[in-house]
């Protein structure tokens, strides 16, 4: 007499007398604050996307693939703002609270410019 679990295609190991269904569990995806707050998205916002890349299998390559380009953008975006703005390695030595606050304003605005592309 077979299992569900066998007809399905699960096996069995044996530990101390016991036989132990060979599980394991998903890959978690590499994220970070990009991928979360993007899923967190999804899962409000976008309910049909959300559910048709978590039944394909397709969510974790989905979020990474996303905390990647929003990464690159953001600092990209960050660089070039910079370089406008005049901020540089030599406003960093000169008067370090100052280059501190523009670089704040800058990511900010970066991260700003990059939140409204991916939720649009």
């Amino acid at each position: 007499m077979s299992t569900y679990f066998e007809e399905f295609g699960g096996t069995y190991h044996e530990e101390n007398g016991y036989l132990i269904p060979d599980l394991t569990a998903p890959e978690t995806p590499q994220i970070g604050a990009w991928g979360r707050r993007y899923l967190h998205h999804l899962k409000t916002a976008k309910r049909v996307l959300y559910t048709q890349l978590l039944f394909s299998g397709k969510l974790s390559a989905h979020l990474e693939e996303t905390e990647r380009c929003a990464e690159e953008m953001r600092d990209r975006l960050m660089t070039q703002m910079a370089a406008q703005e005049g901020v540089t390695e030599q406003l960093k030595a000169e008067n370090q609270m100052e280059w501190v606050r523009c670089m704040n304003s800058i990511r900010s605005r970066a991260e700003e410019i990059v939140w409204d592309e991916l939720t649009t």
